[in-house]
């Protein structure tokens, strides 16, 4: 009889041990995210000091208007674990926002293996649905990052997420900044309609004195109204005025939305 239970006790006795040591990994793996500084965490080093000043002073007075958390993280490296995952682990091991509302985001870069994401809390993914935040990713934040220049991308990027939170919310930042948006080059012929209309209203309006010049402020793109939406006439102002220490997160969750991708 002990004969026939022999085998069976030591297929338990390994599955025990394949158990435990699986349970010690996952563990092992909460315990080797740092600890969060605040709302900025550059633990890669590669954000400049006075975009790194902008960032806390626009995510602190977001807190404080709103309650929403928007962290920042860069990573040198996350040791070839998966991006996603990783992100979203991250976060619920952080808790970033409130409990019972879990309205938070979390942007991060890891710089060696190249990779970014936004992870929006449930709470927010009404306001921040995975295409937008993918717009957001692919506008103002991957062209920066592609040319090492971190700090303007996670700049651009948090911004954004802000200005869309604070509006939900029914508040103005006082802090805002023009965000830059990257826009394609035109072509030569992407002109030729122009140029078309120019010399139409040119020859028709002859007779008139020469009224066509009315019309070429508007074709050049001077008139008001058809500038960019983020031009350089845009809210500027500094970040000041929010003292105050982090203060921890809520123990806030994410079901993984958002939008992530190489760079």
């Amino acid at each position: 009889m002990k004969r026939l239970l022999r085998p069976a006790y030591i297929v338990s006795y390994i599955g025990s041990i394949f158990i435990g040591l699986f349970l010690l990994g996952v563990a092992q793996a909460e315990v080797d995210f740092p600890a969060p500084k605040g709302l900025v965490n550059d633990f890669a080093n590669v954000i400049p000091d006075g975009d790194e000043k902008k960032l806390s002073g626009i995510t602190l007075e977001l807190l404080k208007k709103t309650g929403v958390p928007v962290v920042i993280v860069t990573m040198p490296d996350i040791g070839g674990a998966e991006y996603n995952d990783y992100v979203n682990r991250l976060y619920n091991a952080w808790g970033i926002g409130k409990k019972k509302g879990d309205k938070g985001v979390l942007i991060f870069v890891t710089v060696k293996e190249r990779k970014m994401r936004i992870e929006t809390g449930y709470g927010v993914e009404g306001i921040l649905p995975d295409g937008l935040v993918g717009q957001i990713r692919d506008q103002y934040m991957i062209p920066y990052l592609k040319e090492n220049n971190f700090g303007e991308g996670l700049l651009n990027g948090t911004i954004t997420v802000a200005q869309i939170i604070a509006k939900d919310s029914g508040v103005q930042l006082t802090g805002q900044m023009p965000v830059k948006k990257t826009q394609k080059k035109r072509s030569g012929l992407s002109f030729l309609p122009f140029l078309l209309i120019f010399i139409f209203l040119m020859f028709s309006s002859r007779r008139r004195g020469g009224a066509w010049l009315f019309f070429l402020p508007l074709l050049l793109g001077g008139g008001s109204g058809f500038g960019s939406r983020y031009g350089s006439g845009g809210v500027g102002g500094s970040f000041g005025g929010f003292g105050g220490g982090f203060g921890g997160f809520g123990g806030g969750m994410s079901g993984g939305g958002g939008a992530g991708g190489g760079f």
